[in-house]
């Protein structure tokens, strides 16, 4: 049996959660049970995991769907998607207030404020999202039969990025979820205020991996095979001179991937605490100014992005949710400082 298992982002800020394993069967292969077969060549899974992924569309034999009880033949070619397993970490419910855009029996999705780390981890054990999902999960009324124990994530924001995150509650929700969001079947939209005029709307296409220089932070990597491929679309909504809104689309969804993407066609988010936007990178060098660029830094704990729009396929109900949000408050008056500075220019 030849085999291969593609790279998986493994860092805790990966924006996407789920793992795609291919195997090719040996010449010599006997008949076999899918589920069967893939059980032993995926560890840490279980039978019922894959026989979700496969009532969810998410394994394919030589291209195309197969049920759970498909025999594998000799060379066939196998590819499944998968959830990415959680880490092994205690969970401990806390009583932190959820923003709830959207709730039912399957998933949730809040709109995630700022300064708030989405999963626990190294340094941050305590007042994530997570722990607050756990708590809110173990107080609901009615839990689903089929909720499998802790929030399944398929998608993570940054620390100081705001805005909509969906989260599973069921195994089934979680699988087809991670499906849609390798499919690029998602609608992700992002509002960010970035530095400078941006001229037009326009796309980014260029691979994004850890920085050679430094491990903490992304960079993109134009031509040959570091980092991993990554688009991302732009297009103009307001422009105040020496910073412009812009709404971001997703194609993909890597590490940092609108921050790096933005400061690579020199527009760094502004305020981005990593990627260089937290200095003045445009205007004057009046005092005046200096002062007016650190009242609006004053207002952001860090990069001014927002997950604005978030739409996808219900895992049951098969129909296409889309939500919107509203900006967060500290956002929404750096606008309105912006705004009025402009008017003045």
């Amino acid at each position: 049996m030849t085999e291969e298992i593609e790279e998986v982002e493994d860092d805790s800020t990966s924006e996407e959660l789920y793992e795609h394993y291919r195997f090719v069967a040996d010449p010599g292969q006997e008949t076999l049970r899918i589920d069967k077969f893939l059980m032993d060549r995926i560890p840490n899974t279980s039978r019922n995991k894959i026989q979700v992924a496969a009532r969810n569309g998410n394994i394919l034999v030589n291209g195309a769907k197969v049920k759970q009880n498909y025999k594998i033949k000799a060379r066939d070619e196998v590819s499944i998607v998968l959830p990415y397993p959680v880490r092994e970490i205690e969970l401990i419910p806390e009583d932190i207030p959820l923003d709830i855009a959207y709730e039912d029996e399957d998933l949730i999705v809040v709109n995630k404020p700022a300064n708030m780390v989405v999963h626990p981890g190294y340094g941050n054990y305590t007042g994530t999202m997570v722990n607050a999902l756990v708590y809110h999960f173990e107080h609901l009324p009615q839990r689903n039969q089929d909720y499998f124990g802790r929030p399944g994530l398929v998608h993570r924001l940054d620390k100081h990025t705001t805005g909509l995150l969906v989260i599973a509650k069921t195994e089934h929700a979680l699988t087809h979820l991670a499906k849609q969001f390798y499919d690029r079947t998602t609608d992700r939209r992002y509002w960010a205020l970035v530095w400078g005029d941006v001229e037009e709307d326009g796309t980014v296409t260029g691979n994004i991996g850890r920085s050679i220089k430094n491990r903490k932070v992304m960079n993109v990597f134009p031509e040959g095979d570091m980092g991993k491929h990554a688009v991302t679309h732009y297009k103009v909504i307001k422009r105040f001179g020496y910073v412009t809104l812009v709404e971001c689309k997703l194609e993909t969804g890597r590490t940092h991937q609108i921050r790096v993407h933005m400061k690579h066609i020199g527009h760094p988010l502004f305020h981005d605490l990593e990627y260089g936007g937290d200095s003045i990178l445009k205007g004057t060098t009046s005092a005046k100014y200096k002062k007016f660029i650190e009242n609006c830094f004053d207002l952001l704990p860090g990069q001014a992005l927002h997950a604005k729009t978030i739409g996808f396929q219900h895992p049951v109900k098969n129909n296409f949710i889309e939500l919107n949000s509203e900006l967060p408050e500290g956002f929404a008056r750096v606008l309105e400082k912006w705004e009025k500075f402009a008017k003045t220019e």
